[in-house]
């Protein structure tokens, strides 16, 4: 069974802002806010949530993006789906936390090279506000060795309730 994750990344003007991973999973790369999905919350519930738990400000208007489903060839890291949110507006104070050290990026100066591998295929959807469906396979370095990416159609999008927990 896939392990469910959101990740939130926020945009403003020609600013995205993102979290350089303290601990745990992906530490030391730049990423979104975001993690696992907790039982009896939805999705998006999730995502609220992990963003105020990592960089401490409340999203508003959260919309769905895209849906990523991840694998490693050696079976390194458990399958996982991430629901993949844009916000661009948010209240409170933006704050360092004990897993995520915030940071504003220039559009045009996001640092690829220090984030996941992935992310410079999916992320010019993101940036064209294209809602979005993909896989990736990783290598055993999380390096990508296989991907496909498509432009979401009304026909897909009710993967979501699909995998909404059941109250």
């Amino acid at each position: 069974m896939k392990t469910l994750l959101t990740l939130t990344l926020i945009q403003k003007n020609k600013q995205i802002l993102l979290g350089y991973k303290k601990r745990g999973f992906g530490i030391g790369r730049f990423n979104g806010f975001g993690g696992k999905v907790e039982k009896e919350e939805s999705v998006k519930e999730a995502a609220y949530r992990e963003v105020f738990e990592e960089a401490g400000i409340e999203v508003h208007d959260l919309e769905e993006i895209g849906i990523i489903d991840f694998s490693w060839n050696n079976q390194k890291n458990p399958p996982l789906t991430v629901y993949v949110f844009k916000a661009d507006s948010f209240s409170g104070q933006i704050e360092e936390s004990e897993e995520m050290k915030p940071e504003w990026f220039e559009i045009d100066k996001i640092p690829y090279k220090k984030m996941w591998d992935d992310d410079r295929y999916w992320f010019p959807y993101f940036l064209q506000n294209k809602k979005f469906q993909a896989e990736f396979i990783f290598d055993s370095k999380d390096k990508v060795v296989e991907y496909n990416i498509q432009e979401m159609t009304d026909a897909n999008k009710s993967r979501q309730k699909e995998e909404e927990p059941a109250s």
